[in-house]
């Protein structure tokens, strides 16, 4: 399902670093940036999460925030963010269903397709991208950012 120009479907899930996190908190000020990966320590995933984590600051400077969200714990995610420097609020979709009501869930295995969404300070989804095969790591963090400047 295309999500592009709909509301985005709202969350509620524990972040690594213990807070809780939802998409309406960010409504009216900032610009969410969704990255669904499958697995915490797997290959793709440790160069996507430090590459998007690596441009904070400028996704920061377009007001918008970057948030990971897979299967994996909390404590999971607090020890690959620490070993990886990842420095974005990684969230735990453990039973899939943020990752279902995006339309990215693999349920046969367990795990989210890679997938990445801009969601603009009204809620709404203004890109999606969900890569074909979970390994596969095709938009990468400075794509991502162009298309934020166009929003703005």
């Amino acid at each position: 399902m295309d999500f592009t120009g709909q509301p985005a479907p709202n969350f509620a899930l524990k972040a690594h670093t213990g807070e809780d996190v939802t998409l309406e908190q960010y409504r009216g000020s900032k610009n969410v940036l969704l990255i669904f990966y499958p697995l915490d320590f797997s290959p793709t995933c440790s160069m996507q999460l430090p590459e998007f984590s690596a441009m904070k600051e400028d996704f920061d400077a377009l007001d918008t925030v970057i948030l990971g969200i897979n299967r994996d714990s909390a404590w999971t995610h607090k020890a690959w963010a620490r070993e990886y420097g990842i420095e974005v609020p990684l969230l735990s979709d453990m039973l899939l269903e943020t990752a279902k009501n995006y339309g990215v869930q693999i349920a046969e295995r367990g795990i989210s397709k890679r997938a990445t969404f801009v969601i603009d300070k009204a809620g709404i989804v203004v890109l999606q991208h969900i890569e074909t095969n979970a390994g596969d790591f095709t938009l990468h963090a400075d794509d991502v950012l162009e298309k934020i400047k166009i929003l703005s």
